[in-house]
């Protein structure tokens, strides 16, 4: 890594003791700052703060006293963290530089970024890329968002290696001088609307990806959505993709792919399911090209991949019948990716937590569905969805007691799709533990 000597002896604050808090605080340690943690929950007692404070870093948690501000020279803050909270608020006010975790990698790195975000698609997309570096001889080394600490893993990079790193609008809100030297925008939808209070301060998050970067550098994005670059500054290098027109990018020409003129696959030989699927592998052969990955390494990626897991993951095949797990669907906008993907008939396990939405939005997708698995606090509000759509449908105690149903159902050349289109919190802590439920349960069939 780069031995910068901009934060020594500066007084720094870290807002939010998770994991990237904890390794920025150690960071900025090394690095000669006078480091401040504060956590609005009680952290007191947990290991990562009783290492800290050994290294003589303070941990002040609990509580968010204004008093963490004097004489703080910047503000390195969880990207989950909302601006509007009082003590942010008040940095502002004393003109205090708030800066996310992934700025300070992009200070320390030596080698070349890769940034990718957008409202959909964004891991998939940063999990590909990094399957086809990993399939050549070049290093891609997998960070942010995707859940691996981006300044760790700056770290620990070569000068040779890439830096692939996921990047969502809370991050992007805190770049300063962060540069990607190929920036990704998968697609931009309405999103987060509690954080950035509106579409266009959103949108505005997303654009930053590409503010710093110089004509010697590339931006991958969506032709569909290209109006969304309209009165932009953009100094990179534009390169589009596209699933249903030439462009100078990537793009699908009857049954194959390409890339500028090159062909790269023919549809049938990917294994990632959907059209949205589609987008995110264009997105990720231009990245790879512009990074000069052969293209045996890019269809190698291509004919193996199985996907993330929850987000519309192969499980297995069963007596002729797939089963996927889609548990990362908390929301319709995702399920509609996921019901879009198969021309096969679905047994459709969904529900969960009612957060006072329907289904309206899904009225367009449901023509392949068989038959609908309804769960959880938003049952009968499916149930009603189904009969609306005159599908047969069975009402469920959990996930577990849906796929035992559905092994009764099911015939050869059926998809089971857990694709919830809802959040899990009134079953499971979190949308990994319905997944694993759900693969657990399939693996017993």
């Amino acid at each position: 890594m780069k031995n910068i000597t901009d934060y020594r002896d500066k007084k720094v604050l870290v807002l939010g003791l998770g994991k990237s808090g904890y390794e920025t605080a150690k960071l900025l340690n090394n690095l000669g700052a006078v480091v401040t943690v504060n956590d609005g929950k009680d952290v007191s007692q947990t290991e990562e703060a009783k290492e800290l404070e050994q290294m003589d870093i303070k941990v002040i948690s609990g509580h968010h006293p204004k008093t963490v501000l004097e004489d703080i020279s910047l503000i390195v803050k969880n990207p989950g963290i909302p601006y509007s909270i009082p003590l942010i608020q008040e940095a502002v006010l004393r003109h205090i530089p708030i800066i996310t975790e992934v700025e300070l990698a992009y200070q320390i790195n030596e080698g070349n970024i890769i940034g990718i975000t957008g409202t959909n698609g964004k891991t998939t997309v940063t999990s590909l890329i990094g399957d086809m570096f990993n399939q050549s001889e070049k290093t891609g080394l997998l960070c942010g968002n995707i859940g691996f600490v981006a300044s760790l893993i700056a770290q620990q990079a070569k000068k040779e290696d890439t830096l692939i790193t996921e990047l969502s609008s809370f991050q992007l809100m805190g770049i300063k001088a962060f540069r990607p030297h190929i920036a990704i925008i998968t697609n931009i939808y309405s999103a987060h609307l509690d954080y950035h209070g509106s579409q266009d301060e959103y949108v505005k998050a997303k654009l930053n990806i590409f503010k710093n970067q110089t004509p010697d550098d590339y931006l991958i994005f969506n032709e569909k959505q290209k109006e969304l670059l309209e009165n932009q500054k953009i100094n990179s290098q534009i390169i589009y993709f596209s699933t249903d027109k030439k462009v100078d990018g990537a793009y699908i020409d009857g049954n194959s792919i390409y890339f500028q003129g090159e062909y790269i696959i023919d549809l049938k030989d990917t294994v990632l399911p959907g059209a949205h699927n589609l987008e995110n592998i264009l997105a990720s052969i231009a990245a790879a090209k512009l990074s000069n990955i052969p293209n045996e390494s890019i269809v190698q990626t291509l004919k193996t991949f199985e996907g993330i897991k929850h987000r519309l993951q192969f499980v297995m095949n069963k007596d002729d019948v797939k089963y996927y797990n889609d548990s990362k669907a908390t929301n319709t906008l995702a399920t509609t990716f996921a019901l879009s993907a198969f021309n096969s008939p679905i047994h459709w396990l969904c529900g969960g937590l009612d957060r006072g939405n329907g289904f309206e939005t899904l009225d367009q997708h449901v023509e392949n569905v068989k038959h609908m698995y309804v769960y959880g606090q938003t049952s009968d509000k499916l149930i009603a969805f189904a009969k609306a759509h005159n599908i047969s449908y069975t009402q469920c105690l959990d996930v577990k007691d849906a796929v035992k149903k559905t092994s009764k159902l099911t015939e050869a050349g059926d998809v089971v799709l857990l694709s919830p289109a809802c959040a899990s919190w009134d079953q499971y802590p979190t949308y990994e533990v319905r997944g694993d439920d759900f693969i657990a349960q399939v693996k017993e069939l």
